[in-house]
């Protein structure tokens, strides 16, 4: 059996039956590509003494070979957040599949839950995009499409890219897409303690310290209640 296991947002995150997995499991890998841990998850670990935890980086992930060894034993594959966020854990479960080996999935809490923080109503938000490490403007198609229909914009922001980077591309990115963003919110470690929400113009926001993960939210058309929950981030 194969285990995709969500650990949620924070070092509490995961669930009773996560837990009972990675207790019985015969190998844990931890997923370390599609995301930089944003706290200390030996904590987590610590807990199954004895129990070896392989570091699972993008090679390892996308090379999916440690799929074969759940033909005949308990393998987990740890990812923060929720298991099924990242397309690469959708191809894992359809690689498995093609190889009839049963998968579970353990579902956690996940960024697309947890925007609902800064108020907006999840239902209204369209398709989320993803801000890419390298240069690519394409992200903000999905944007535009979203505008149209007056819909919330989430846009993930790739491993590894720095905030006064990301803003920077997103401002740039906009102009030359003929874009105009009156204001953003942005969502730093959303599920942790020090989490922040901001909502302002680029050029005032742009001055912030943020640190990953964070995430941008380009708005739609709000509802009076969406904008009032809004101006409490207002800084």
């Amino acid at each position: 059996m194969l285990y995709l296991v969500g650990l949620g947002l924070n070092g509490k995150g995961y669930s009773r039956e996560a837990y009972d997995a990675i207790l019985k499991a015969d190998a844990v890998y931890v997923d370390t590509y599609t995301i930089e841990f944003p706290y200390d998850i030996s904590a987590i670990l610590s807990q199954f003494k004895g129990k070896k935890f392989i570091p699972a980086g993008r090679e390892f992930v996308e090379g999916m070979k440690f799929i074969e060894g759940a033909k005949k034993k308990e393998i987990v594959l740890l990812v923060y957040g929720s298991p099924l966020v990242a397309t690469t854990h959708s191809a894992i479960i359809k690689e498995a599949a093609e190889k009839k080996i049963k998968v579970k999935i353990i579902h956690a809490g996940s960024i697309l839950d947890a925007v609902a923080e800064t108020g907006l109503q999840p239902y209204k938000f369209g398709k989320t995009a993803s801000l890419p490490n390298f240069p690519a403007e394409s992200y903000l198609d999905t944007v535009k499409e979203n505008m149209k229909i007056k819909a919330h914009t989430l846009i993930l922001i790739d491993i590894g890219l720095k905030f006064e980077n990301a803003i920077k591309r997103l401002k740039d990115d906009c102009k030359k897409k003929k874009i105009k963003l009156r204001k953003i919110i942005i969502c730093e470690r959303l599920g942790l303690l020090d989490s922040k929400i901001y909502y302002n113009t680029i050029e005032k926001i742009k001055e912030k310290r943020v640190r990953a993960p964070f995430c941008f939210v380009v708005p739609g058309k709000l509802h009076f209640f969406e904008e009032e929950v809004l101006k409490s981030f207002a800084e």
